[in-house]
């Protein structure tokens, strides 16, 4: 870690408002997803660029962004220009009046959307984003069923949770009536027994037609998935499969639904992550990569013939602040940022030249990579404890002493001033689009030390 040097005054300064920020924090916060006295959470002072800093001066590379949303870095000054600008013009308005931010922000994502023509329905996040799209797709068919794949999040609001195909759902059980699950491609632990990726496709795509098939098509809704999913293995599609679904939901008349709340606004190389494969949806759910999470915002992208349902019917729903103004004024600020510092130019290029053939050089070093995959700076490590039989190094949900292995790997990472994103068995390199190439460098450097943490508990 580097360690900031500061007069003896500020230390002391310091180090009462890191003990005031963890009183107060385990006295009156209350996380998500956490027993809350199991955790104590790092504070954190500061943040800039590619890193943050905690009270006691480490400054961290984050490999993390956050929660894969820091897009174009921390506390870039022309977002936070863009914020104050319009906090002192126009600081909220409800959704029934019309404003520049909001009118801006929406035109800018359509035209950077797969649509020729379409219209945006803005949200706070992307779990609203996932509700409001299923409502418009059950509303614009008829139709009730909504078929979710495995290895899958989508928010944690009650249809969003529902919906979410990983192990954060069965707390929350029973949920909302109508979700099929379906099995996605996934050719290194292949459902269907593939021997390569185009088997890979070809059977997950027979298995969906067999799914749509014995839950009546006439009865379904949807099709909801991650154009490249997320927290769950960051799983590349293969080539045909996104295509084959849009056959398949036009065949049927389902629409079809990409949640690029992770995957878009650049994080995969392009505005929309579906944008690699030419595969129009119906509808595309975004958030956080919009405006980096700098104020809190998320939406749907709605195709003209699902929003022409709505034209003399009136639609549902509703937020107080969908389309708030500073939220918006940010996403607009931040679409600009990345046309200009050509943000999508350079992710395409660091996961082509830098990260890809890093990492497959640093499985070639390390007997736990079991394999890695990705695109853009969209990428994951799967750890095994044997890669001929491909026992992951930790069990499916570890937790605990069963997910030792994991845990201190990431402890490593952190030791050398490396901020991991780590899942059960794997590690996902999601840093900051706009992170240097020194950086990157640096970082996987870190990251091929620590995996020698992992090696001691390989077979």
């Amino acid at each position: 870690m580097i360690a900031m040097t500061e007069s003896p005054y500020l230390k002391d300064v310091r180090e009462a408002d890191q003990a005031r920020v963890r009183r107060d924090d385990r006295a009156h916060v209350f996380h998500s997803w956490s027993a809350q006295g199991a955790i104590d959470p790092l504070p954190i002072a500061s943040a800039e660029g590619s890193s943050f800093t905690d009270y006691d001066g480490n400054r961290y590379l984050d490999f993390s962004s956050q929660l894969v949303n820091v897009n174009i870095g921390y506390n870039h000054p022309r977002l936070i220009e863009a914020i104050q600008e319009q906090a002192g013009r126009l600081t909220t308005i409800s959704p029934a009046f019309a404003n520049d931010a909001r009118s801006e922000a929406a035109r800018l994502i359509v035209e950077k959307s797969p649509f020729d023509d379409g219209m945006v329905f803005f949200t706070n996040g992307g779990a609203e984003a996932t509700e409001n799209a299923l409502r418009m797709a059950r509303l614009h068919t008829g139709r009730q069923k909504v078929m979710a794949a495995y290895r899958s999040y989508h928010g944690a609001t009650a249809g969003a949770i529902a919906v979410t195909g990983d192990p954060r759902r069965w707390p929350n059980e029973p949920g909302v009536p109508g979700v099929v699950r379906y099995w996605g491609p996934y050719a290194y632990r292949s459902a269907f027994h593939a021997a390569d990726e185009q088997q890979e496709c070809e059977r997950a795509l027979a298995h969906l037609r067999d799914t749509i098939m014995v839950e009546g098509p006439q009865a379904i809704a949807a099709i909801l998935l991650e154009t490249v999913v997320g927290t769950n293995g960051i799983l590349v599609p293969p080539p045909g499969y996104l295509a084959g679904v849009r056959a398949l939901c036009d065949e049927f008349g389902i629409v079809m639904i990409a949640d690029e709340v992770m995957a878009g606004f650049g994080r995969c190389g392009e505005w929309f992550a579906i944008q690699h494969w030419d595969v129009t949806p119906d509808l595309i759910t975004f958030a956080k990569g919009v405006n980096s999470g700098y104020v809190p915002l998320g939406g749907v992208v709605i195709s003209r013939a699902v929003a022409d349902t709505f034209t003399d019917r009136a639609f549902p729903g509703g937020l107080t602040y969908s389309g708030h103004p500073l939220a918006c004024a940010s996403a607009v600020a931040s679409i600009r940022i990345m046309e200009d510092e050509g943000v999508l130019e350079h992710v395409r290029d660091m996961g082509e030249r830098v990260i890809g053939p890093s990492l497959r050089e640093i499985a070639q070093r390390h007997r736990s990579v079991g394999e890695v995959r990705g695109l853009g700076m969209f990428w994951a490590v799967e750890l095994v404890r044997d890669r001929e039989t491909r026992e992951p190094l930790v069990p499916f949900n570890a937790a605990g002493a069963a997910a030792a292995p994991m845990t201190a790997f990431a402890a490593a990472c952190r030791e050398r001033g490396l901020w991991p994103f780590v899942h059960f068995n794997r590690t996902h390199v999601v840093p900051p689009c706009t992170t240097s190439e020194d950086e990157l460098r640096r970082g996987l450097e870190i990251l091929d030390e620590a995996l020698t943490v992992a090696d001691e508990h390989t077979a």
